[in-house]
């Protein structure tokens, strides 16, 4: 009886000993894992301080103004460019039915769907990413 219970108290010390060894690989893992979302954190916040710098540099209104002056041909504002507000056009009604589109509006649809999809996609791409770069569509 004796060898019995020697047996199972063995038994019982080994699976708590394999107990033990998991719970401490798991706790090491997760505390590698911890070091490396701490590295990645550190790592972001210097992108953004870095990106940061770069808006406030970039945002500096004597760039801008700087920039405006070399690149846009911008005359100041004369006094005789002014009007009183009677002397403005009547505005246009409102169309009378919200399908209506404007002519506009339309002519660039139709010629929209004139185009083949890649050259719509390409264009949509190069709308929303601000490229001016010419492509071999039409």
């Amino acid at each position: 009886m004796m060898r019995l219970v020697n047996v199972c108290v063995i038994a019982v010390l080994v699976l708590a000993a394999a107990h033990v060894y998991k719970i401490k690989f798991e706790s090491i893992r997760q505390a590698e894992r911890l070091a490396k979302l701490r590295t990645e954190v550190r790592n972001e916040r210097e992108a953004i301080a870095t990106l940061r710098a770069e808006w406030s540099r970039l945002d500096n209104p004597a760039r801008i103004q700087g920039l405006a002056a070399r690149h846009l041909p911008l005359k100041p504002v004369e006094p005789r460019q002014f009007d009183r507000l009677d002397h403005l056009p009547e505005r246009a009604p409102a169309p009378s039915s919200p399908d209506a589109s404007e002519p506009i509006e339309t002519l660039v649809e139709q010629e929209v769907s004139d185009l083949p999809r890649a050259c719509r996609l390409r264009r949509h791409r190069n709308s929303l990413f601000g490229n001016s770069v010419v492509s071999s569509c039409r």
